[in-house]
């Protein structure tokens, strides 16, 4: 084994210590992170698994969940459009590209966002509205490299722009991700583990004239005078993720895989995840996840989302093509249906 890849390791097993020592679980913190978008699922089939392949998942697929699987692929250049029904009514809407370069790695482009559709515009004298409307914008940007250090180790960063307005007030930030995923542990092939951190980055807080008041309304020496509101600094949802995964063929026809993963948010309760996916002759999956929170049994109101499931087909030849869908069920609204294109050159 390198000693620089001895070293990688032992630098993210120090991030890692330091975050969980520093992050023990949200508690009283839950849900009152900054840029919540980042805890969003971006493809069909990782929410089908319920975000539980962070050991093994590949391709393009692999940026949100853990990057360092982005640069294991058959292909030399990878496309990807996804889009969900989100609750409350809001879009979600994901774009990526992935290309491999020989001898130097991968590199993956991303871009999510957020359809909130109009919101009508309230104040004090009109609480019903004023008959304008408004639409907030929320929009990451994300760069992402990935490399093999042998070939059975992968490692990989995210480094994602957040950029949220409302009307005319603005918050502005960057999020890094790290990850490793490690094939054949303990000599055992088909056995898969991964860690990524993600969601790393300063505070973000809120600037602009909206948050400007009036003080005094009219004063006759020197005209109407104003105050500035500072709006207070918001810690980033960062996270630690640890998983394992088993990867068997059956036959050539059939191939299953079984995964679980343990996270560790600073702002949500501790989840367990488990997920498998079953798929014939590399063309059609079928696939299903469950997340457990401790907190959320006796108390559903601690954890929204519940079993997740979906289904994919894949066409290869000189254009590989794959579409998946997945569902998630989720308490008090709509459940959440994903579709996902994938493209590869």
């Amino acid at each position: 084994m390198s000693k620089r890849l001895i070293q990688g390791l032992v630098i993210l097993l120090a991030i890692s210590t330091l975050f969980v020592d520093t992050y023990a679980g949200g508690g009283k913190r839950n849900g009152t992170a900054a840029a919540q978008e980042l805890m969003i699922p971006v493809s069909a089939r990782g929410m089908a698994l319920s975000g539980a392949y962070v050991a093994g998942i590949e391709g393009i697929d692999a940026i949100y969940y853990n990057p360092a699987g982005l640069g294991v692929s058959n292909n030399s250049a990878e496309a990807m459009f996804s889009y969900m029904n989100y609750i409350a009514d809001i879009g979600f809407t994901y774009a990526a590209v992935g290309m491999n370069f020989e001898g130097f790695g991968s590199l993956g482009f991303s871009v999510r966002s957020l359809d909130f559709g109009d919101i009508p515009v309230t104040n004090e004298e009109n609480p019903y509205g004023t008959g304008a409307t408004f639409s907030p914008t929320f929009v990451t940007v994300g760069v992402t490299y990935s490399n093999a250090l042998t070939d059975r180790i992968r490692v990989g960063v995210n480094v994602n722009l957040i950029s949220e307005t409302i009307v005319s007030t603005s918050a502005t930030g960057f999020a890094f991700d790290a990850g490793v995923q490690y094939n054949g542990v303990a000599g055992v092939e088909g056995l898969k583990l991964g860690v990524a951190v993600k969601n790393l980055g300063p505070q973000i807080d809120w600037d602009g004239p909206d948050l400007l008041r009036t003080a005094v309304e009219n004063d006759a020496k020197r005209g109407p005078q104003y105050y500035k509101i500072d709006a207070a600094a918001f810690e980033l949802p960062s996270q630690l993720e640890m998983g394992l995964a088993y990867e068997a063929h059956f036959s050539d026809q059939f191939k299953g895989v079984v995964s679980t993963m343990f996270q560790n948010n600073n702002f949500s309760d501790d989840e367990y995840r488990f997920a498998g996916e079953l798929s014939f002759k590399n063309m059609f999956f079928v696939r299903g996840g469950y997340t457990y929170v401790k907190e959320a049994v006796g108390n559903e109101d601690e954890f929204l989302f519940g079993p997740s499931f979906g289904v994919g087909v894949k066409m290869t030849g000189s254009l590989d093509i794959a579409v998946d869908y997945a569902y998630r069920t989720v308490r008090y609204f709509n459940s959440n249906h994903m579709i996902t294109l994938k493209l590869g050159f």
